[in-house]
Order: C-alpha cells, then sequence, then structure tokens
C-alpha cells in the first residue's frame, strides 16, 4: 500500500509535467526515490517497533503528503510564470515542503523508537501542559503580524508556529486529566435549566481553557486554533463522561467568545464579512462592505466551478489566480479545479479513512489513557480538516489553518507526523491486545449512561 501511494504520487506528478511542458519533468526520478525511499523507510520502522499498528495509517498519510508536493510543485511553476521576479508568491514552496516532510518522518520514526508504549506520555502530563501554554502564549509577545495574525514565532531565519504541536501536547494533558477525573466530571454536579452542571472544582479546568482560547484568539487573531483546541476538549469531555450537557455548555461558550471577538478584531471581522458575501469584492471600492479586502473566497468558489465533475486535469488550470494558494489552506481549491469534485471526494474520504482507522484504534486499545488519547488526537484531524475545507468552500468563515499534509507549512507538517506517530504507537497497542488470550485482558469500568443512578448532589 506504501507502494501503491508513492506510485500514485509519481503518476500525478508525471501527468503535471507533461500537462503544462509536454514533457516529463528531468526531477520525476528522484522525486519518485526520495519520496519512496522515505515512505520505505518509515514502513520499516513502523514493521519493526510497531509491527501490529494499523495497516492503513502509514500509506494514507504518504498518499496525502505526496500528493500535496505535486500540487505545491505545480503551483510554484505557474506562479513563476505569471508573476513578476519580486512577487512574494514567486519564490518556491515545494523544496522547503520537501524538507519539512523529510523531517516529520524522521520524527515520526524517532517517536515510535523512543516511545515504546503511549502510556510513557502519562507521566509528563503536568510539564507538558505548562510547556504548551508557554508555546501557546509566545506568538502574542514575541511573534510578529503576518498576513492579519499573530501566529508565528520568527527563530533566524525559520518561522515556527508553536499551535501546531500545542494542538497535541493538549490532548495528551486531557486524556491524562480525564482518565482521572471522568467519574467527578460524570457523576457529581447540579441541574440547572435541565442541564447536568458540574462542580466548580471540576469545572475549572473547562473555564481555563475557554479564557486561553479567547485570549488566543483575541490577541493573535487565530480562530482556527482557538476553535481546535477549545473544541477537541469538549469533545473529549463528551466522549469520556458521556454527557450532552458538557457539548452544549462547550458550545454556547464557543459562539459567545467567537461573536464577542468577531465584533471587536477587524481582522476577523473581516473574515466573516467575506464569507457572508464573497462576491462584494468586485464592487467599486467605495460600495464594499468595511473589511472586506480579498478576493481568496470568491477565487475559489470559481475554481470549484471550473472543476465540475472531474476537473480540468493536473496542470491546466488556473489555480494561481488564488492569492496565495500554494501557501495557504487555498491548496484544496486547486484540488477542486484540477481534479474536480470527484478529486475533492476523495482526499476528503482519504482524511475520513485516517480519523476512521484512528477511532478505531480508540475502541480496540485496552487502557482508558489510550482510548482518549486516540480518540483526542482523531477530534483534532476532525476540527482541522472541517474548519479548513469548510473555509474553503464557503460552509463557514476561513479560520487560516493548513489543510493537514497537503497545505504548505513546515510546522504543520512536522506536528502531523508526529500526531500520525501516536496513533501508530496506540493502534500497535490495540493489535497487541487482539492478539493477547481473552483471560489477559484489561477489565475497564463500564461507560455510565443516562440510566446509571447517580448520587444525590
Amino acid at each position: 500500500m506504501v507502494l501503491f501511494a508513492v506510485a500514485i504520487v509519481t503518476f500525478g506528478h508525471a501527468a503535471a509535467g507533461l500537462a503544462m511542458y509536454e514533457r516529463v519533468p528531468s526531477g520525476l526520478p528522484a522525486h519518485a526515490a526520495l519520496l519512496g525511499g522515505t515512505a520505505l523507510a518509515a514502513h520499516l520502522a513502523v514493521r519493526r517497533f510497531a509491527r501490529h499498528a494499523d495497516p492503513l495509517i502509514l500509506p494514507v498519510t504518504v498518499l496525502l503528503s505526496g500528493l500535496g508536493l505535486v500540487l505545491l510543485d505545480r503551483l510554484d511553476q505557474a506562479y513563476a510564470a505569471h508573476y513578476p521576479p519580486d512577487n512574494y508568491q514567486s519564490a518556491p514552496a515545494a523544496p522547503d515542503q520537501v524538507v519539512w516532510t523529510l523531517v516529520g518522518a524522521a520524527l515520526c520514526v524517532a517517536t515510535l523508537i523512543v516511545l515504546r508504549h503511549h502510556r510513557v506520555l502519562a507521566r509528563y502530563t503536568y510539564l507538558g501542559m505548562a510547556l504548551a501554554m508557554l508555546l501557546l502564549m509566545a506568538p502574542a509577545l514575541f511573534g510578529a503580524d503576518q498576513f492579519g495574525a499573530k501566529r508565528w514565532i520568527t527563530l533566524g531565519p525559520l518561522s515556527v508556529q508553536p499551535g501546531e504541536f500545542v494542538k497535541v501536547m493538549i490532548v495528551v494533558f486531557f486524556a491524562s486529566y480525564l482518565m482521572a477525573n471522568r467519574d467527578a466530571l460524570a457523576l457529581t454536579g447540579r441541574r440547572f435549566l435541565g442541564l447536568a452542571l458540574p462542580r466548580g472544582r471540576n469545572a475549572g479546568p473547562v473555564l481555563l481553557v475557554w479564557a486561553v482560547s479567547l485570549v488566543v484568539l483575541f490577541y493573535e487573531r487565530d480562530l482556527g486554533t482557538s476553535l481546535i483546541f477549545f473544541g477537541v476538549f469538549v469533545l473529549m469531555l463528551y466522549i469520556a463522561t458521556e454527557r450532552t450537557s458538557w457539548v452544549l455548555l462547550g458550545g454556547l461558550m464557543a459562539a459567545a467568545g467567537t461573536a464577542v471577538v468577531a465584533a471587536t478584531q477587524q481582522h476577523v471581522k473581516g473574515r466573516v464579512q467575506a464569507w457572508l458575501d464573497p462576491m462584494a469584492i468586485f464592487l467599486p471600492e467605495d460600495e464594499r462592505p468595511p473589511g472586506l479586502i480579498s478576493d481568496q473566497s470568491a477565487q475559489a468558489l470559481f475554481s470549484f466551478g471550473a472543476g465540475d465533475l472531474t476537473g480540468t486535469g493536473l496542470g491546466e488550470g488556473h489555480s494561481y489566480l488564488v492569492g496565495f494558494a500554494g501557501r495557504s489552506d487555498f491548496i484544496l481549491a486547486s484540488v477542486g479545479e484540477e481534479l474536480g469534485l470527484a478529486g475533492v471526494t476523495a482526499v476528503i474520504l482519504l482524511y475520513a479513512l485516517l480519523i476512521q482507522r484512528g477511532i478505531k484504534a480508540a475502541i480496540s486499545v485496552t487502557d482508558p489513557f489510550g482510548k482518549l488519547l486516540a480518540a483526542g488526537l482523531s477530534c483534532v484531524l476532525v476540527l482541522q480538516v472541517f474548519i479548513v475545507c469548510g473555509g474553503v468552500t464557503g460552509l463557514i468563515p476561513l479560520t487560516g489553518k493548513a489543510l493537514p499534509f497537503l497545505a504548505q507549512g513546515g510546522s504543520s507538517t512536522v506536528a502531523n507526523w508526529l500526531l500520525v506517530a501516536l496513533l501508530i504507537r496506540v493502534s500497535d497497542s490495540a493489535g497487541k491486545a487482539a492478539t493477547e488470550p481473552a483471560g489477559n485482558a484489561t477489565i475497564l469500568t463500564p461507560a455510565i449512561t443516562d440510566d446509571t443512578p447517580r448520587p444525590a448532589s
């Protein structure tokens, strides 16, 4: 399956070159060898250090990463041909993305070698969360304002987005916290307006997460990170306790916080306006709604319309007209134009398959920490794919997050390969448990349901 993924990417690279220049790209053998060697090394590491892991997680990751490299290389050449050399879009993005993909794959292998069991992570719960909070707040204190948001830290020639790594670290913290406190969160509390609310000391972490999310959204103007950060905790709370009151409470808090910030932050307000009326950008400047400054949303819709069902073909579209498509979540518009609705559906199904394998690992693994860890990591992918695809297609306002593995971004690529490594490790534990005799299986506490007797408050 890994070799099949590499073959698909290689043929895609050749097809784009033939469409643009009527010849196979000269660097195709080196490209195929590099991607194939990296994928094979990762496969051998999985077979050696996680031999019981789910066999689909790595091939799907390789295919998404390879397809992203094909699209970035194709867009690099289009930008170079249609923009002057001094334009920021003329600088190639694919070479750097190749490097970050190699770094991410190397980190995945290193994680599998060093982390021999996922439960080791529970030992560093609070240390990891403290580090995550520092990383999350760092852009607000030391970051530079780029493209309307402050989510990057510049370290010499490198630009790092700490939020991409924080999303993995907070899942580890939440998994450990909920494993230790799920009974208190599920069984105790008071009822108010028909909702079973938790006790104050148990709700403290939720309120802290909500407050930090608002701080991130307000000072860094990073709507995507805030939604993922808060959303994954609410979803994990529901998975651990099965109490719908957590979801309702979390949804109300998220909506209230987003509404306040959208009304006070000009950058967020502009994105909401672009979502409400993307075509208004083509009106005369004095007739446009206030805050609307970009035509990206409108051009993305044109790309999807031009792609129709099967697309124009790799290398035969005009996605370079979507400003910044090669360096943002708008790379999905390139998929829509050149691969059509069929291609977009295939990409979304690949993400769905990766998420499904994570959920399967969560169901199959025997320890509560592993269940919550795999479920939380899967929720991160669900939320990020949803808010990116929803923003580009016009379902929800834009958030500025990178589409995992497909879009350009060093921090995103490395962090998502780390996420995949943890899913592989948990699925390996689940696979080992499935091979053990039934008498050796760990007995877990039954799930709490609405029919379970609850103590008086």
